[in-house]
């Protein structure tokens, strides 16, 4: 997850979704996962406290602030390096769980929350604010 000043994601060229302030974050959705985890994530993203508050101290959250969040589906972050060169995806949950889990996802925020295209080739632009970049497991 990275904290943004703008982010836009684009699919065949044409804007999907885009958001001001706030924080862009790359899901991968694991095997092991259950809806639990889905909501333990989500909660933990919007209450993270990354955002400066008047002294300059990372004291505010999305959710203080009402920043936006960009939820990218990636399932390349459930990656895992075996023997040679090429990355082994058998952690990454099965499409069907994984899409619903990931489309599911907005309802679980209390932030205005956008998906980029579950299973799509996409563009990302974003403007990094910081930067500061989580890795974020639950």
């Amino acid at each position: 997850m990275q904290k943004v000043n703008h982010a836009s994601v684009y699919v065949e060229d044409k804007l999907e979704n885009s958001i001001s302030k706030g924080l862009l974050v790359f899901v991968g959705i694991f095997e092991q996962d259950t809806e639990k985890t889905l909501q333990k994530f989500c909660q933990k993203i919007e209450n993270l406290r990354i955002f400066e508050d008047a002294d300059g101290k990372l004291n505010l959250s999305a959710k203080d602030i009402n920043a936006e969040i960009l939820l990218i589906s990636n399932f390349t972050l459930c990656a895992a390096p075996h023997s040679g060169n090429r990355p082994y995806f058998g952690a990454a949950a099965e499409k069907t769980k994984a899409k619903l889990f990931f489309e599911s996802m907005p309802q679980l925020f209390t932030v205005k929350t956008k998906l980029g295209v579950f299973g799509a080739y996409m563009k990302i632009q974003s403007e990094a604010d910081g930067p500061v970049n989580l890795i974020l497991e639950v």
